[in-house]
């Protein structure tokens, strides 16, 4: 059983993105039906310190400026350390609250005793009624990527059942303070991109499930801190998949995944990027390959 009114830790990271995170705070205030929150706003090294508009926005809000971007992990693990909720929620800025968001993803923790993390359904805002997660696929051992459940498909109320899913959303995730200090906080090795992963394979080694709640919906902007494409995000989605896969895979899927990779994933991204003339995706693919060399695999 909770205990009544759990104090909630709203965190969330703000980069040079001073309106989006305005926009963000607003939504609390006028959709945010849960009151007994806390909201952290860390800021990655901006070009500005920002509190003192986002303070006229949500007096309430506490806001810890970082001297330099240490990431979504580093930043959040920040935001995390800070926090005296019972319960955080880990929220990207670019999304926005619906009426019942919170109360729906502390149900689950009411619900079900094996909870660890849980993520709400995702619409995308510019396209409200098309969901962007209702769930995670497994990892695909060739490629080290997945999917999200119900992906661009119109919200018919298809995806309407609590479920078990593979991994939470990081755009939006609620954790109880017990886990975090039994598993530990994000896993800083990946600065951004598949952390959410990691950290959700760490909780499932510990026993616990990661869940979907389709009763809490949030609405999402989607990449607007890094872009939909960009080197920055060739080399860490690189980077991090391998690393993913040596830190989570088992022994044989992790062979598939390397032989897969070498004999097809590395031609073929090489001769896309030659051909298209794009020399920093190249060479942030390869800086993140080269990466792998002489790091150890360490957990939390």
């Amino acid at each position: 059983m909770l205990k009544d009114n759990p104090l909630i830790s709203i965190v969330t990271l703000t980069w040079n993105t001073t309106s989006i995170t305005c926009d963000f705070l607003r939504s609390i205030n006028e959709h945010g039906t849960y009151k007994n929150i806390e909201v952290i706003v860390v800021d990655n090294g901006s070009k500005e310190d920002p509190t003192e508009v986002f303070k006229a926005i949500y007096p309430a809000v506490k806001v810890i400026c970082n001297g330099k971007n240490l990431g979504f992990t580093g930043g959040n693990n920040v935001g995390i350390r800070a926090a005296k909720g019972d319960y955080l929620f880990i929220v990207n800025n670019d999304t926005e609250f619906t009426p019942g968001l919170l109360e729906g993803l502390l149900e689950i923790f009411e619900k079900y005793p094996d909870a660890g993390i849980v993520s709400p359904k995702f619409h995308y805002f510019f396209h409200k009624g098309t969901i962007e997660y209702a769930g995670y696929n497994t990892v695909n051992i060739f490629t080290g990527r997945n999917g999200m459940v119900g992906c661009r498909e119109t919200d018919e109320g298809q995806y309407n059942e609590i479920k078990v899913t593979n991994y939470a959303h990081g755009g939006g995730m609620m954790v109880p303070r017990r886990i975090i200090d039994e598993v530990g906080p994000l896993p800083e090795q990946f600065f951004i991109y598949y952390e959410e992963f990691d950290w959700c394979e760490q909780i499932k080694r510990k026993g616990y499930k990661v869940y979907y709640q389709p009763k809490s919906l949030i609405y999402h902007k989607e990449s607007m801190t890094t872009g939909k494409s960009s080197a920055f995000k060739t080399f860490y989605h690189t980077k991090n998949r391998i690393f993913f896969m040596r830190r989570n895979a088992p022994v044989p899927a992790r062979l598939v995944f390397f032989t897969y990779f070498t004999l097809l994933t590395i031609p073929k991204n090489t001769l896309t990027f030659l051909f298209k003339g794009q020399k920093e995706h190249l060479r942030s693919f390869w800086k993140g390959i080269l990466w792998q060399f002489n790091r150890s695999i360490t957990f939390n």
